[in-house]
Formats: structure tokens, C-alpha cells, sequence
């Protein structure tokens, strides 16, 4: 499998990371996946074969236990990994249980660095930006977990643009550990990142970790005009983001007329067109059984021609938001569409 440069970092990833939202199924968890040590330690087996060498978690799926199964699935071969997870959400009833606060960061580290039976975590994660914290405080905490050697790379997730910006001055600034990657939700429906968050990607060499790459099944050809499957999460689970069902059919309709022409599923086209997407470092993919798993593995094995990717960039598109149609109108010369950086 490939493996890319993560950002502007000396890290690398596989262009496929195991994600473990379905790994433990706790509380609201159990709807995604009940992945128990033996089903994970399996998972891993097979993620290894196909050549994945990164895995993302986080210390909220299923309160601890996505971590905890991970720790056991992972003894005697946790060198062989890049190992992920995230901090912010809300751990317990305290006042300290959430954010990006120091006191937050330092104790979420040390909790998820035991559930996981570790003394590093390869990458630490902010899964949300926190607007009660001032980013120099979150920017020294994670500097100092660096520091210390429980961290050796920092990133964000869903984080604003504006928001990935400020934290990249501030660590510039302090001479502080800087961010090398963001996570964010991009699939062929959900494409919002390409306004802002992807042009600074783009321009700050941060690397994209591209998490609900088939949106929640929407794009596994599953769900079709008057078609709902009857085994599906999203029967309990709302999607994420505002749905317009009638572009998703027409986006699906495209991904299955492909991977007829291709000999391959739905779900496997809809991931390589994120794995072609510019900027994009590794796709993350969570499966609840075997089968899904090695057929979506198999989309690392071939790539969409430019010509597919541009049927499926037309049939998936979404008008300009303000500034950016202004810019692109008036401005083009100066302000080139995607995919630019500047020099």
C-alpha cells in the first residue's frame, strides 16, 4: 500500500488508517460496532496484510473502551503502527473532564496512554477547537507532551480554518510544537472542505486525514432511490451534516454506473475519489466485519482516471460560498482554483 508524507512532517502513513469507532460498542458506540480483542486483534491481522500501517482512535469512542481493546489487540506489535487518538470530548462530570485546558490535555493524554498500554502515542489530536481555552495554553500542553516524548506529532480535527490558522501562529510564534495535520469529514457529499480548510491545507502544508469517507454508507451503493437496506446504522443514526438525498442518488447512481465499468463496488470508487483529492494524506476507514474491511482495503489496489474523478467532481459539486465565487470570478488570474499552493 502507499504510503504518504504526513504534511510537511517527517512522519508517514498509509494512504488507508484503520479507524476504531466500531472497535468496543459501548453506550451509543454499540449502533457502529461491537469489535471485541479477538475481532480487532483480526482486523489489525488483515490491515497489516494489506499493507495499512496507521490506526486512529480516540479516547471517547466507547468511553475508553475503543482504547482499551486497542491496547490488547496491539501487544507485541505496536512499533508496527502509527498510532492516533484524540482528546477533547467529555470523559467524566468534571469541570477538567473536557476541552483543550492543559490540566484536560495532560490528564487525557496520560488515561489514553494507559488504556492503550503505550508509552507514545506516534499522533495527539484535538478533536474539536475549544473556544474557552486560549490556543497558547493548548499549544504548550501539547508542546510539552512533545517535550516529554508521551507525543511526537500534534494535529487538529474539525477545526475552522481560521481556527488551524490562529493555533499555526501561535506555535510559530512560541517556537511551540505546530500542528501537521487536520482530520476532517470530505467524501463526495460532503465536500465543504474544499472552500477553506483544504486551500490553507494546501498553502501551511498541513496533512488531511479524511474520516466518514463513505458518509455513514451513504455512498456504499446501499441507499438508492426507494431503497433502504434493512441492516444499516443509519436506520438508528442520523448522517452527519444536512442531507440533499436527491444529489446523493445522483452521486451514487455515477459511483455504481463506474464500478460496473470497473468491476469493482460502489463504496470502492467513492473512496478512491478521496484518495485522489489533492492534499489528502490518508483516508480513514471503519468496518464492522471482515468483508467490508477487505473490499474496502481493495481500494487502495487501483486509482480512478481523471476523467472519473471529473464525472464524479461534476455530479457531487457545490455552489461557491461568499468570498470565494467573488474570487474565483473576478480574480482568477491572482487566485487559482484547487489545486494550488503558493510558492
Amino acid at each position: 500500500m502507499e504510503q504518504r508524507r504526513f504534511g510537511n512532517s517527517g512522519l508517514s502513513v498509509s494512504v488507508l488508517s484503520f479507524g476504531t469507532m466500531t472497535v468496543g460498542g459501548r453506550d451509543r458506540f454499540s449502533k457502529m460496532g461491537t469489535l471485541d480483542v479477538a475481532g480487532t486483534s483480526h482486523m489489525l491481522d488483515i490491515c497489516r496484510e494489506a499493507g495499512v500501517t496507521t490506526i486512529d482512535t480516540a479516547d471517547v469512542y466507547s468511553f475508553g473502551g475503543a482504547e482499551e481493546i486497542l491496547g490488547e489487540a496491539l501487544k507485541g506489535r505496536r512499533g508496527q503502527f502509527v498510532l492516533a487518538s484524540k482528546a477533547f470530548q467529555r470523559m467524566g462530570p468534571g469541570v477538567h473532564d473536557t476541552g483543550l485546558s492543559r490540566t484536560h490535555i495532560i490528564q487525557a493524554c496520560e488515561a489514553s496512554l494507559r488504556r492503550l498500554q503505550t508509552d507514545y502515542l506516534d499522533l495527539y489530536i484535538s478533536h474539536e477547537p475549544d473556544m474557552c481555552v486560549a490556543v497558547d495554553e493548548t499549544m504548550r500542553a501539547f508542546d510539552d507532551l512533545v517535550t516529554q516524548g508521551k507525543v511526537r506529532y500534534v494535529g487538529c480535527s474539525n477545526h475552522s480554518a481560521w481556527h488551524v490558522m490562529k493555533a499555526l501562529a501561535v506555535s510559530d510564534r512560541l517556537g511551540l510544537a505546530r500542528y501537521v495535520c487536520q482530520q476532517v469529514n470530505y467524501n463526495l457529499i460532503a465536500r465543504d472542505v474544499e472552500h477553506e480548510i483544504l486551500p490553507l491545507a494546501l498553502d501551511q502544508s498541513i496533512g488531511l486525514m479524511a474520516w466518514s469517507p463513505l458518509h455513514a454508507g451513504l455512498l456504499t451503493g446501499k441507499f438508492r432511490r426507494g431503497v433502504r437496506p434493512d441492516v444499516s446504522r443509519l436506520n438508528d443514526l442520523d448522517a452527519p451534516g444536512t442531507i440533499d438525498f436527491e444529489r446523493v442518488y445522483r452521486i451514487v447512481d455515477t459511483l455504481t454506473e463506474i464500478g460496473l465499468d470497473r468491476g469493482v463496488t460502489p463504496a470502492q470508487v467513492a473512496l478512491n475519489w478521496v484518495i485522489c483529492k489533492p492534499g489528502v494524506d490518508t483516508v480513514i476507514l471503519g468496518a464492522r466485519d471482515e468483508k467490508q474491511l477487505r473490499d474496502n482495503l481493495a481500494a487502495a489496489t487501483w486509482r480512478l482516471t481523471p476523467d472519473e474523478v471529473a464525472r464524479l467532481d461534476a455530479v457531487s459539486s457545490l455552489p461557491e460560498p461568499y468570498p470565494l465565487w467573488h474570487q474565483h470570478k473576478f480574480g482568477i488570474e491572482r487566485i487559482p482554483r484547487l489545486p494550488s499552493t503558493r510558492g
